[in-house]
């Protein structure tokens, strides 16, 4: 299984890139990985949030096959442990699932034509992290889970 972390917008601190590099070159040891950073086109004037959700929903959509699964990083998603995401991610994989997609929108979310493609929607947490921050988080998280799932010891319960 390929896994690949679509996201709106670009990773502009360098702190972060850094991070995330670790994690990717870790992940990368267990299985392929990759990150899509999508640009996306500020509309002219005052676009309100239901627009730019729109023209997200676009070009997301262009990266996304209909046998891709796909899981929405939500604030509205159902929140898992580290063991419950190492337990989904197994699922996903004893399921021969090809191109597994998670999937970061923009500031404002997701459009409905998005919500209507995900297989299923996770919340990393309650908090409201930055969309720049909710990478290194997820980058991190998968690492831990695919360790747990390979009966590592870097995840302590």
């Amino acid at each position: 299984m390929k896994i690949t972390l679509l996201l709106v917008g670009k990773t502009t601190e360098e702190y972060l890139n850094t991070g995330i590099a670790v994690y990717v070159k870790r992940i990368v040891h267990y299985l392929p990985f990759e990150i899509i950073e999508l640009t996306v086109l500020k509309l002219k004037g005052k676009p309100t949030p239901a627009q730019q959700k729109e023209v997200e929903a676009d070009i997301i959509l262009k990266h996304l096959i209909k046998s891709d699964r796909i899981v929405l990083l939500d604030e509205k998603g159902k929140e898992n442990n580290s063991a419950a995401f190492a337990d989904f991610l197994n699922q996903q994989m004893n399921a021969s699932i090809k191109n597994l997609f998670f999937v970061v929108g923009g500031p404002y979310g997701f459009s409905e034509r998005i919500y209507s493609k995900a297989h299923s929607t996770i919340s990393l947490s309650k908090m409201t992290f930055s969309h720049q921050l909710v990478r290194l988080v997820f980058a991190e998280q998968l690492y831990r889970a695919l360790t747990i799932l390979k009966n590592e010891p870097y995840h302590h319960e």
